[in-house]
């Protein structure tokens, strides 16, 4: 039997030491004898340091922490390669505790014989279900009432007043497997669906009874836009002044993706025009949001930090399909979803993961 050694970023991690997120499904990893797992606890909260939260998305893998580890779990740090100018040990399998790897060097990882997997279906239901949810407050007008309410102002119904989604057109930008799964929950609400996907498979659109079409078109033509767009260098800022132009007043942009998808000083400004009716985002351009930042001061913008999808249904889940597939290579095996494929064929890969072929007669 060979132990197989896991570290695990600390920003799963609350200010005592525990889950902030309750089950993390990491149990048939604390079942299995040759597993052996560590929080990084210079990534977790800490009571005496203030700044932490300010950090929490420019927190990084060091070299210190991949000494004498075996696999890695990072939920939000950053891996850049300069991690590796004297080696990667051990490191043999990354996995990201979600489906984006945008703060990881893959190719850094792919030349250290390091191979990647995230968890690329465990909040496509989680995603489209809030991206609905947005939606319908936006239409509803849920904050709006919500403050009326609360202020006693009754008088004000008729100035709160929405709107339906039933019939109107849905702009959908990125058309995976997200993107899909919103189709099927709109279904009911008679929308019309077209989308902005390069890669989508055309017969899988037709399928689907969603159009395929230009960026332009569907910014314009959609009384809702959601973005469900990875984030690649070449799509920064892939949603320009000119784009947001094309808007109609009353519809709405609907952002659960990655916040650089979209110029964030162009939105702000068209919002602030109110040149669109609002917006429901969950990423933004520098996170945590700044405390100054314009958009918290609109009032038609929903905002949700970063977060809108990720129940403890979904912590649950994930962490289970991640320690299925780390059990996957603590036996010298491949684990599903690997990004990263060409490092499959390369020796020193192939070397380091055949360590643990012995741990599958245990």
């Amino acid at each position: 039997m060979r132990t197989f050694r896991i570290a695990i970023t600390g920003d799963f991690l609350n200010l005592d030491g525990k889950s902030a997120y309750g089950d993390l499904g990491f149990g048939l990893m604390d079942e299995t004898l040759f597993i052996d797992y560590h929080f990084l606890m210079d990534h977790a909260p800490d009571k005496n340091d203030p700044t932490y939260w300010d950090r929490l998305y420019t927190l990084e893998v060091t070299a210190d922490h991949i000494a004498n580890i075996d696999g890695l779990i990072v939920l939000r740090p950053w891996i850049k390669s300069k991690i590796f100018a004297h080696g990667a040990g051990d490191l043999t399998i990354v996995g990201r505790s979600g489906a984006g790897y945008d703060k990881i060097d893959v190719q850094a990882l792919t030349d250290n014989d390091i191979a990647l997997f995230n968890l690329p279906n465990v909040l496509t239901h989680a995603t489209a279900s809030s991206a609905l949810m947005f939606m319908l407050a936006l239409a509803k007008r849920l904050p709006e009432q919500d403050r009326v309410t609360r202020e006693g102002r009754w008088d004000l119904q008729s100035d709160v007043m929405g709107s339906e989604i039933e019939g109107r057109t849905l702009g959908i930008i990125g058309l995976g497997a997200s993107g899909r799964e919103l189709v099927r929950l709109v279904a009911p609400f008679n929308m019309r669906v077209i989308a902005y996907s390069p890669n989508a498979d055309p017969a899988q659109a037709a399928a689907l009874n969603v159009r395929l079409t230009s960026l332009e078109e569907v910014m314009r033509e959609s009384d809702y836009v959601s973005i469900h767009s990875n984030l690649t260098p070449e799509k920064r800022n892939m949603i320009r002044a000119e784009h947001l132009a094309l808007m109609k007043p009353t519809a709405y942009l609907v952002n659960l993706a990655r916040g650089a998808l979209v110029d964030q000083q162009a939105l702000v400004k068209i919002l602030q025009e109110r040149r669109i009716a609002g917006a429901g985002l969950d990423v933004f351009d520098v996170e945590p949001l700044p405390a100054n930042d314009p958009l918290i001061a609109l009032d038609n913008v929903i905002l949700t930090p970063h977060f809108a999808p990720a129940t403890s249904d979904i912590w649950t889940a994930g962490g289970k399909q991640m320690s299925r597939c780390m059990l996957q290579a603590a036996r010298g095996e491949v684990p599903d979803n690997v990004v990263n494929k060409e490092v499959l064929e390369r020796p020193g890969f192939q070397k380091k993961l055949a360590r643990f072929l012995e741990n599958r007669a245990v």
